[in-house]
């Protein structure tokens, strides 16, 4: 179906969120599921958001593209591209002026950082010194189209004229993708202004699940997809921590069988709860 997949992609979102607490706060985006589970999202109440059923995160309204848990610091993701970056400067303002250190962090993808957006949020946060930290995940394509057709220049050299930090990771690589978020979030907790960092990944699924009912050709050859899932994350991390003796095969299948149980548990749950009301919805959870 119109789901968005983050496979592929999981050590950014790991790698971020991992350093982050529940006073933090992150803005992401269509493809969120991956940014909500690393900020410690329930994922149960996330598979029955996507099941569209009243026991979801935001009781069945939200779906796949706007799930949100302000209990745990996420302040939501959004279908409309570009979109979390203002509102994540916002937060941003927020939390400075709280004074209790909180940083946010934005995760958009490559081409969302063709929007406006991103200059005017970037502007405004040098100028008042944000805690906040623009996270570009790009992962090559703008829905169908290569970023090389759509984007000039470097992704990262767009925090120059404004002069706010920044810095281009791999971000398949967890361990360095970890190393530049603990530098981006020091310096938004000190007060020294924002951070802009591109993360080079790769989606591994397509733009949405159902896309090749809909496609006449393919836009990525099969040689580049396998290229990629042989750079995988998931298993290249795996193999550096068995690499360096902190953990054995058996542990990894262990934890490999307990999160495949959690998975079906999820979808147990979600197969199972109730559809929202319909009688309801004119008068639920609207605000004026």
């Amino acid at each position: 179906g119109a789901v968005h997949l983050y496979i592929g992609q999981e050590a950014v979102g790991v790698g971020f969120c991992s350093q982050l607490t529940d006073d933090d706060w992150i803005a992401s985006t269509h493809r969120g599921h991956g940014h909500y589970l690393a900020k410690g999202g329930d994922g149960k109440l996330l598979m029955a958001e996507i099941y569209g059923r009243e026991t979801g995160v935001c009781k069945g309204h939200g779906g796949s593209m706007h799930v949100a848990d302000f209990s745990k610091g996420i302040i939501g993701a959004n279908g409309i591209v570009g979109a979390g970056i203002s509102i994540i400067t916002g937060a941003a303002w927020a939390a400075q002026m709280d004074g209790k250190g909180a940083v946010g962090v934005a995760f958009f993808g490559d081409g969302a950082a063709n929007q406006g957006v991103l200059c005017e949020a970037l502007n405004v946060a040098v100028l008042w010194k944000l805690p906040v930290i623009f996270v570009c995940e790009n992962n090559g394509f703008s829905e169908f189209s290569p970023s090389s057709t759509v984007t000039a220049g470097n992704i990262v050299d767009r925090a120059k004229p404004y002069g706010a930090a920044h810095e281009t990771v791999d971000g398949n690589d967890l361990i360095a993708v970890h190393q530049c978020a603990a530098r981006a979030i020091k310096q938004a907790r000190a007060g020294n202004g924002p951070f802009l960092i591109e993360a080079r990944t790769y989606r591994q699924r397509g733009h949405v699940e159902a896309e090749a009912s809909f496609l006449g050709s393919k836009y990525r050859s099969d040689e580049e997809v396998a290229e990629w899932i042989a750079r995988d994350p998931i298993p290249a991390f795996a193999k550096r921590v068995m690499d360096a003796g902190q953990a054995s095969q058996a542990d990894l299948d262990r934890i490999e069988t307990e999160v495949a149980a959690e998975v079906a548990e999820a979808v147990r749950f979600a197969d199972g709860s109730p559809y929202p009301d319909p009688a309801l919805q004119g008068t639920s959870y609207m605000f004026a």
